[in-house]
């Protein structure tokens, strides 16, 4: 039997550093490469989490994932940080370039670099389809002329276009993209969400877990405890902080008297940490304006918590309301109070069909569609 090739294999994203959905993915699809092939991560060098700017060691070493982080020379919007890595990268030479995140110059950059190596240049989108709403006029601009300009010109270049949702993929055929160039791949999260024992509690707490940061809406979530006339129940925040909307949620929790019910922590890196963060709690709430691919809510469903998400497209995509968790409309937190009332009172039936339905987003399944759609 001849052994497969071991191949080098290089992924493009913004951020490396930090707290990022996007990283996330980024960094355990390349852990599981890595097993098989030579794996690299090119990034700009900010750490995501806060609003504060922190810059990253320009090298590390995770997992036999080599990353390098290069100095950013300007940046647009909270997301997008220009840096240049043409050099390095035609370096490299790798035999494959797996770019994360549509609309972005750098994702344009590793397909021309592709196309000068000759080797096939793969698009995840991680679901950027934001409602307009939630954008300046100025950022809404640009988005239009980005998508009639550049997107419809070069999506079609790329060898794969991967959906994480199945939501966007009308909005990517749409754009241009021909139907046989899109395959659906998910976010994951690691096995030990599922091998690890679960423990069951019976206590009234409630946890949200991630960026605390506007998009999150997570003075939705406080109100909706202010309603709630059960004094006894408790709320944790664990997450990176951005500074400014972070002293705004104090404020509120002041002006509501939920001193002695809310409470704030420290983002949690580690998924053992992770894992008894979230068994300790029953109830997870996402209340966020908008979500994607929410990683967090598969993971607290996973640990079959009872889970309530606001009615965004990821949200949606997810959770069944009343089957596998609970919905609310974004922004409602009358709406949200009585869910969290069903979710204290829910069957045990719930939690189980929710890890039940998230089984499918294990990365020991993905890996296998990753590697079939990239290395062949």
């Amino acid at each position: 039997m001849t052994m497969a090739k071991k191949l080098k294999i290089l992924e493009v994203t913004a951020f490396s550093a930090g707290i990022c959905g996007v990283w996330t993915r980024v960094l355990a699809e390349s852990k599981l490469l890595a097993k098989k092939h030579e794996v690299y991560v090119f990034s700009s060098n900010i750490s995501r989490g806060t609003d504060k700017i922190e810059i990253a060691d320009s090298e590390e070493c995770i997992d036999k994932v080599h990353i390098r982080r290069f100095k950013t020379s300007a940046s647009f919007g909270q997301n997008t940080f220009f840096w240049n890595f043409k050099k390095e990268a035609m370096k490299l030479r790798p035999d494959i370039i797996v770019a994360h995140a549509y609309r972005q110059y750098y994702s344009t950059q590793a397909l021309k670099i592709a196309q000068s190596l000759k080797v096939p240049c793969f698009l995840v989108t991680h679901a950027p389809f934001l409602e307009k709403k939630l954008r300046g006029w100025k950022l809404n601009a640009a988005v239009s002329l980005y998508d009639f300009f550049i997107g419809k010109r070069i999506l079609n270049q790329y060898k794969k276009v991967i959906a994480i949702t199945h939501w966007e993929i009308p909005y990517l055929l749409k754009l241009g993209i021909k139907k046989e160039k899109i395959v659906y791949i998910p976010n994951g999260i690691p096995e030990d969400f599922f091998k690890l024992s679960i423990k069951s509690h019976k206590n009234k707490h409630l946890l949200f877990l991630g960026r605390i940061a506007p998009i999150k809406d997570i003075e939705t979530l406080i109100r909706a405890v202010s309603i709630i006339k059960d004094k006894s129940l408790l709320l944790d925040i664990v997450g990176p902080a951005e500074y400014k909307y972070k002293s705004k949620l104090v404020q509120l929790i002041k002006n509501l008297k939920l001193e002695r019910q809310v409470h704030f922590h420290p983002a949690v890196y580690d998924i053992k940490e992770k894992l008894k963060i979230i068994d300790s709690h029953k109830i997870f709430i996402l209340p966020s304006k908008r979500e994607g691919m929410p990683q967090a809510l598969i993971e607290a469903m996973a640990r079959q918590r009872v889970v309530i998400s606001s009615k965004t497209d990821g949200g949606k995509e997810i959770v069944r309301d009343g089957k596998t968790g609970f919905l609310f409309e974004i922004g409602n937190e009358k709406e949200l109070a009585k869910k969290i009332s069903l979710a204290l009172k829910a069957r045990k039936k719930i939690s189980e069909n929710a890890r039940e339905s998230v089984k499918k987003f294990s990365w020991g399944e993905l890996i296998k569609t990753v590697e079939n759609t990239c290395i062949k």
